[in-house]
């Protein structure tokens, strides 16, 4: 059984379907929880500070993807 690292609860999981970064819930604490291995499973719980990096870098993704395709419109309106 694999135990909340905030908590100490025991999370419920088939740790045969986990993957490794999937991030789960705390049913007692509500933490978000990152799995970093498996095999066996091992938990990390994620600060405030870890799930706005994520954000930001998922939205600095997007909007990486949205200049790449303004470039490609001005190099086509140069021609």
């Amino acid at each position: 059984m694999v135990k909340c690292p905030e908590c100490d609860a025991d999370i419920d999981l088939d740790e045969e379907e986990v993957e490794e970064g999937e991030i789960l819930s705390c049913s007692e604490c509500d933490a978000e929880l990152e799995v970093t291995q498996i095999h066996p499973v091992h938990l990390i719980a994620l600060s405030e500070d870890d799930e706005e990096e994520e954000e930001t870098a998922e939205k600095d993704d997007e909007k990486d993807d949205e200049d790449e395709g303004d470039d490609e419109a001005s190099e086509d309106d140069v021609e």
